[in-house]
């Protein structure tokens, strides 16, 4: 479908035209007539569908003439990266729309406070926000919402997976009763329906399935204990020297700094990026990436999701994602576009299940590649899965007759 045929205005049709967009995606062509005709959404589509345009869009169609100062629209997102990637796409879209917007997450200074407090004070046609942060700003008791008429929650799913339920709600009880709520999520747990249920008037669902990986992904699984990882890791990227854009995810913060202090005792130019970092060192570290100062970055899931960047040449998960569908956000990272790329997971015996379940998910084996013979032995892939064994011990059993008992009894 066409964006001419989705009852957009002139304004933002013509913003479109500019920047090069002529059809709507799926979730933009369900999502889009819903939003205008003021229904409740539950949107449930992965990273990388175009879901930012399918809620933005609509809300800045209303927003067309809007005169006063006031926050029409609240947009609340898991982290600082996203809140920046998606209010970066507010701009470009109404380029031809008189809307402002502004981005309020942690990490800056005094002067990014006092910007955020004067928005949420006096007025910003649109405030996106990380939870933490807007709730700081929401204690001090200047923040006005009186105005509200959207509330977006994007990434639902990874919110209350880190942690947020509690904050949304009270965030929630600061907003208006009538109001429109979307939700988007790339998974559906119960715990967002719980949520959608306490705040959601009749919401109109829509679910789109996982997309399975782009056919310019070269997958590839190395069945490895734990202690072969970091030798594994370095084959890997020694066969690969010209690669520029390598991304390594890891599920545990803590490994983050252990696998980029190898890396680099063994050459290879390599940063981290995880929530350790302020938002300023992050956004330098991002900003070298880009330019290809920095070849390879090592990450938690925080990159999985909310990051744009392009023409990255290889993920590799050192660990297998918790979430089956975490692993395909993690390599949707690489071959966009139409490009290729290539993703590699290092799995050890006790993963040996959670790659069972991505193969289910995304309806294909991944090869599994052999570990080099000089680094030993490696798990075998097709071994039964060994139960573990218990003693058995007695319950309440009398204690044997010795022959001493039997002299006493005697």
């Amino acid at each position: 479908m066409k964006f001419t045929e989705l009852n957009l205005k002139d304004e933002l049709l013509e913003a479109l035209s500019y920047m090069g967009f002529e059809n709507a995606t799926p979730i933009q062509e369900k999502a889009i007539p819903y939003i205008l005709d003021n229904k409740d959404l539950i949107a449930c589509a992965q990273t990388g569908t175009g879901k930012t345009a399918a809620f933005v869009l609509p809300i800045l169609n209303k927003l067309v003439g809007k005169k006063d100062p006031s926050i029409n629209t609240l947009i609340i997102v898991p982290t600082r990266e996203l809140a920046i990637q998606i209010e970066q796409q507010i701009q470009g879209l109404a380029y031809f729309v008189s809307v402002g917007s502004k981005a309020v997450y942690g990490g800056g200074d005094g002067k990014d406070w006092d910007l955020q407090r004067d928005a949420l004070k006096n007025g910003k046609d649109i405030i996106v926000a990380t939870p933490g942060k807007l709730l700081s700003h929401l204690k001090m008791g200047y923040v006005n919402f009186k105005q509200v008429k959207h509330l977006v929650l994007d990434e639902a799913d990874r919110m209350l997976d880190m942690g947020f339920n509690e904050d949304l709600t009270k965030i929630i009880s600061y907003l208006p009763k009538n109001i429109q709520t979307l939700m988007f999520s790339a998974t559906m747990p119960s715990k967002i329906k719980e949520l959608a249920r306490k705040t959601m008037k009749s919401p109109m669902e829509i679910t789109l399935a996982v997309s399975k990986p782009a056919e310019g992904v070269t997958q590839g699984a190395y069945i490895t204990f734990d202690d072969q990882k970091n030798a594994v890791l370095k084959h890997i990227l020694d066969e690969r020297k010209d690669y520029d854009g390598i991304i390594i995810f890891t599920s545990a913060k803590v490994k983050v700094s252990q696998i980029n202090q190898f890396l680099r005792k063994n050459g290879f130019q390599s940063k981290t990026i995880s929530s350790n970092l302020n938002q300023t060192e992050r956004e330098e570290v991002l900003q070298q990436f880009r330019a290809k100062r920095i070849r390879i970055l090592v990450a938690t899931d925080v990159m999985s999701r909310g990051i744009d960047i392009k023409e990255i040449s290889m993920v590799i998960n050192y660990d297998v994602p918790h979430d089956a569908e975490d692993y395909v956000h993690r390599i949707g990272r690489t071959a966009r576009a139409n490009t290729k790329g290539e993703a590699y997971t290092l799995v050890n015996p006790k993963d040996f299940h959670k790659l069972r379940k991505i193969e289910k998910l995304i309806e294909n084996e991944v090869p599994k590649i052999a570990v080099p013979e000089e680094l030993g032995a490696a798990p075998d892939w097709n071994a039964k899965p060994s139960k573990p064994q218990f003693k058995k011990k007695p319950f309440n059993k009398k204690p044997k007759k010795t022959n001493q008992h039997k002299a006493k009894a005697d």
